[in-house]
């Protein structure tokens, strides 16, 4: 008698548990991506041995998370459940401004931080991302201040704000990386167009 009760309270468990799964919203993960290869026909080499050091990405805190964070108004934000980047943020966008510069100057040795001490970097890039989010439906906004670094990380020889905004178009978190997507790769020509500038 107390076998077959534990076995019918074991059978609801688990057609609850087995109902709840069924009813889950599957997560989506995002990333972000470079350039396409065909931009460095625009590019002219800087020269051999040239390196740059992309330093860790500074991000907001509430940007700091795997969830995707959207504005709704001037002080709301959403935050997805299942809508998500595939690696941390400020890891996705040092790596994607160093391979797009890599094809945009181009030069023979980007580098992300920690970088090996026999690598002959000449310029680090420092990157304060202040607002990098999307409106579904409304514009992508990235805002950044940025320093490039010279004499061996002593000296900034370049300084600036930036300010980049996109439209999103369709009302969908495809939409909006996309458009993040696009804001980035702006600021990686503002960037490469700067560093093209300095004494090689």
């Amino acid at each position: 008698m107390i076998h077959r009760l534990l076995l019918r309270i074991a059978l609801g468990v688990s057609l609850m548990v087995l109902g709840g799964c069924a009813g889950t919203q599957p997560t989506r993960f995002y990333v972000l991506t470079s350039l396409s290869r065909s931009d460095a026909k625009r590019a002219v080499a800087v020269g051999q041995g040239v390196a740059i050091g992309i330093r860790p990405v500074a991000l907001p805190r509430y940007l700091d998370r795997p969830q995707i964070v959207t504005r709704a108004s001037r002080n709301q934000l959403d935050i997805a459940d299942f809508d998500q980047w595939a690696e941390p943020l400020k890891d996705s966008i040092a790596n994607v401004i160093a391979e797009n510069l890599s094809i945009l100057i181009p030069t023979d040795s980007i580098a992300v931080f920690p970088w090996n001490r026999s690598t002959p970097v000449l310029y680090q890039l420092a990157v304060e991302v202040t607002r990098f989010e999307g409106n579904a439906g409304g514009d992508s906004l990235l805002i950044a201040r940025w320093s490039v670094i010279g004499e061996k990380g002593r000296k900034v020889v370049v300084s600036r704000k930036s300010s980049f905004r996109e439209p999103v178009g369709a009302e969908d978190y495809k939409a909006v990386v996309s458009a993040m997507n696009k804001t980035l790769d702006d600021l990686s020509r503002e960037i490469a167009k700067a560093i093209k500038g300095l004494p090689m």
